[in-house]
């Protein structure tokens, strides 16, 4: 046991030099042992790490528009289509969708880039400020190719011409988002749809679908999906 607890003095104290840790934790572990050691392990191996993270996503949440104006002055020293691109992303994910819909706008306009990606955002720029008529439209430029079927892009797409009164075609697109063990929160969506349409057979079938797999469901997905399949038992209990 003596040997052990010498060995793990060691390994602290190598550990503490080589990262240049403060050397107050020398004194706590060589005149508490085991307690020193394990604290240290503890807050400064183990955790040290993670804890940069947090502390990097503190940063992040607490001054949200710190990453947005390092990208407008990497855009205003290079004025490229990858720089625009990544401001537009960082205004996307502030839910900044004017500042984001301007700057994919003016991507668009370089005619060399496959703008494939910058229609999909837009769809969803769009639709997130309620212009469901430009999200309509950018979404007839792309609805036929195989890599916009079955995504987020086609759902905000469906749920845009179902908002101009456009019920058929919605639908159309919507019923593309029912695939099997994916889309939970799209197929609860298309659920609803189904049942204001009167379609209530076939709202039910997609919700008995969503229960069943859920059942199936990794740990982390239970968790994740845990408000859309409450929603799911209580629609399914009210048919």
């Amino acid at each position: 046991m003596y040997y052990i607890i010498v060995a793990l003095q060691v390994y602290c104290i190598y550990h503490l030099i080589k990262n240049r840790n403060q050397y107050y934790w020398i004194f706590l572990i060589l005149f508490i042992p085991v307690l020193g050691s394990a604290i240290y392990i503890i807050t400064q191996v183990y955790n040290k790490r993670d804890t940069e993270k947090i502390q990097e996503g503190l940063t992040a949440v607490l001054t949200p528009s710190k990453k947005v104006k390092d990208l407008e002055k990497k855009l205003e020293f290079s004025d490229t289509y990858q720089n625009r691109i990544d401001l537009a992303e960082a205004c996307f994910e502030m839910k900044d969708f004017e500042a984001a819909i301007t700057h994919y706008e003016i991507a668009l306009k370089d005619k060399t880039q496959n703008n494939f990606f910058v229609i999909k955002k837009l769809i969803a720029a769009y639709y997130h400020t309620s212009n469901f008529e430009r999200a309509v439209f950018y979404g007839d430029q792309i609805k036929d190719d195989l890599d916009f079927r079955t995504k987020n892009a086609q759902f905000l797409y469906g749920l845009s011409l179902n908002e101009l009164g456009r019920d058929d075609e919605a639908e159309a697109q919507l019923r593309q988002i029912d695939q099997r063990y994916s889309n939970y929160n799209e197929r609860l969506a298309l659920a609803k749809f189904l049942q204001n349409k009167g379609k209530t057979e076939d709202a039910q079938e997609i919700l008995e679908d969503l229960k069943t797999e859920s059942q199936h469901f990794t740990k982390p997905n239970k968790i994740k999906y845990k408000p859309t399949m409450h929603e799911v038992e209580i629609l399914l209990a009210k048919a």
